[in-house]
């Protein structure tokens, strides 16, 4: 799933602080600006992969237009992608077991066919996350 939500990064004396005003809970930080965008996507992805992970209800993010930053502060949208997300912090395999009809497993083996490549790919065409 992809998202987009407005933060408010704060300038402080090493770094921006970063909080996002719709999430409750959801903030970092960075030691410079790049490293603060980097920061925010990961915990907006976070927050969100945790919400959906739930069965949370998932708030609309604010248009960006309401916000108003303070002193030292500015507004800009954050984007980020829970399925990516999942993809790079959990990348566990788990076994899972299937039925093939014999004549295809003895061509496929014959052929060297990796079997776990195949499902993967084909799940993820399936799931249109490729």
């Amino acid at each position: 799933m992809k998202y987009v939500y407005p933060a408010v990064f704060t300038k402080e004396k090493k770094g921006y602080s970063i909080n996002f005003p719709d999430l409750p809970g959801c903030y970092t930080c960075g030691d410079d600006l790049g490293y603060g965008i980097k920061m925010a996507e990961d915990v907006l992805a976070f927050t969100l992969y945790d919400l959906e992970k739930t069965s949370a209800d998932i708030p609309e993010p604010s248009d960006i237009s309401a916000l108003t930053a303070g002193k030292n502060e500015f507004a800009t949208l954050v984007a980020c992608d829970t399925v990516g997300y999942q993809r790079m912090n959990n990348g566990r395999a788990v076994k899972k077991t299937l039925t093939i009809p014999q004549w295809m497993d003895e061509l496929a083996t014959e052929r060297g066919v990796n079997f776990s490549k195949v499902l993967q790919d084909a799940l993820e065409e399936k799931l249109d996350i490729s």
